[in-house]
């Protein structure tokens, strides 16, 4: 595994772009990060139950943009919580890049 300048990583033809961080900014990031997910998720999903009338409205009677917009919030959920992993400390490392660990050890 190397690191570029960039703070680019690269382990075996993959790049992924870890973002060192103070410890502080990390439990920050973290905690308000997994709190919008969750919130955009819930909401969205709050969002697409109304548009289908709790799954129970004929295909004619949906609400479209509400539907749109639930699956929008969902989706919006997840990129705040995949863009969160990136960030890490500098003490955080994986296991396996660990000397005194197998390389194998799955």
């Amino acid at each position: 595994m190397t690191e570029d300048q960039s703070g680019a990583t690269t382990d075996g033809g993959e790049d992924r772009r870890d973002v060192v961080v103070p410890l502080r900014v990390y439990k920050t990031v973290t905690v308000f990060s997994t709190l919008i997910a969750v919130a955009c998720v819930v909401g969205g999903f709050v969002l697409v139950d109304v548009a289908t009338d709790r799954a129970s409205a004929p295909a004619s009677e949906i609400d479209v943009p509400v539907a749109i917009g639930g699956i929008g919030l969902i989706l919006a959920g997840t990129v705040v919580y995949a863009f969160s992993t990136r960030f890490r400390t500098a003490e955080m490392g994986k296991s396996k890049d660990d000397a005194d660990e197998p390389s194998d050890n799955g």
